[in-house]
């Protein structure tokens, strides 16, 4: 069964480059001091882990993954929930 679309966050150790971002053209990017922050939507488990593949493939570090409660038409999009658990 596929995870339904969700708003994630992703906290990666470093700061990104152009090069870097490239890999994930479907999500936003912010610098916080020393961690790049993305932010998109994603498809499904499936796109999901792809993401997680790719930051694992350019030896990136993972520091948190976090889905944001609230569905595309609900007013509580954009607020924060505890992270995601595996």
């Amino acid at each position: 069964m596929a995870t339904p679309l969700g708003l994630y966050t992703i906290r990666i150790r470093g700061r990104l480059g152009v090069t870097a971002l490239s890999a994930f053209p479907s999500m936003a990017s912010e610098l916080r001091g020393g961690e790049t922050v993305l932010t998109g939507v994603v498809q499904d488990r499936s796109a999901l882990f792809g993401v997680l593949a790719q930051i694992e493939a350019l030896g990136l570090e993972l520091l948190e993954l976090r889905q944001i409660t609230g569905g595309l038409g609900s007013p509580r999009f954009g607020d924060d929930s505890s992270p995601a658990s595996w």
